[in-house]
């Protein structure tokens, strides 16, 4: 029972990486806030997880839904212990794309806005809001979903991985600005995890993903959701600024 009646905000928790957080978050006896833009969803994952989960449905990327989610939390429970921030979107596109000497296709300004604003901004937004309860009350832990991208790059992603490098040097300076109020900031780095992100992926990529990946499989989003455990844990209390990677021990090529 490492997290017991601590309370705990995960965003992006309606699936994926973020409802196993939720639940393996709920397992070791946290109480957790989720939020999501999908309300059936949001509503579903509450549903299976039992009275120790609620849900809100939120845009990270818009302010003003973040503090009033916030402050919800704060009103009902008094306190905020974590902060995962893992909601966080895909538009994957190339820069250019040229045939026959002949630019076909580039990626679209709205796409690039777009995730930019969910998976940096939204990140900055929840931090942001968050923190003065934590420095309030002389403790908290903030962790953020990176990217194996963000620290190696990836063909064909340039607003994501823009987008998980950003997180990486917030992770770093945050962990310097709120260290003081014992407030510990970290990151993960996922590699290749199986949510339903990559349901649509054509199986030969998959198999070549597998093939990439030193220990052989896909991650799960348990293998992430422990990591986050650990993290939120006093058992990783003297560590703050670090970026965990866990991929399988990929290294991402051209």
């Amino acid at each position: 029972m490492r997290l017991i009646d601590r309370v705990c905000l995960i965003t992006g928790g309606a699936a994926g990486i973020g409802r196993a957080t939720a639940e393996r978050f709920i397992e070791e006896g946290a109480r957790v806030v989720i939020c999501d833009v999908n309300e059936e969803q949001g509503q579903e994952t509450v549903k299976e997880l039992g009275s120790q989960c609620m849900f809100h449905n939120v845009n990270v990327s818009h302010r003003q839904a973040v503090q009033e989610w916030v402050d919800d939390v704060v009103t009902r429970y008094g306190r905020i212990d974590v902060l995962v921030n893992n909601a966080g979107i895909l538009r994957d596109s190339q820069l250019v794309k040229v045939k026959d000497g002949v630019l076909v296709k580039q990626m679209a300004e709205d796409e690039f806005d777009l995730v930019v604003e969910v998976n940096l901004k939204g990140v900055f937004n929840c931090a942001q809001t968050v923190a003065p309860t934590m420095i309030k009350q002389g403790r908290g832990v903030i962790l953020n979903a990176t990217s194996i991208v963000g620290l190696d790059g990836n063909f064909g992603q340039t607003n994501y991985v823009a987008s998980k490098a950003g997180v990486v040097g917030m992770t770093k300076v945050w962990a310097r600005e709120l260290g003081r109020y014992g407030i510990r900031v970290n990151a993960v780095a996922p590699g290749f995890v199986q949510t339903q992100i990559l349901m649509a992926v054509p199986d030969k990529i998959l198999d070549r993903m597998r093939a990439q990946t030193p220990l052989g499989r896909l991650g799960q989003p348990r293998d992430i959701a422990n990591a986050y455990l650990f993290l939120a844990s006093d058992e990783a209390c003297y560590i703050s600024g670090a970026i965990l990677r866990v991929d399988g021990g990929i290294v991402v090529g051209t």
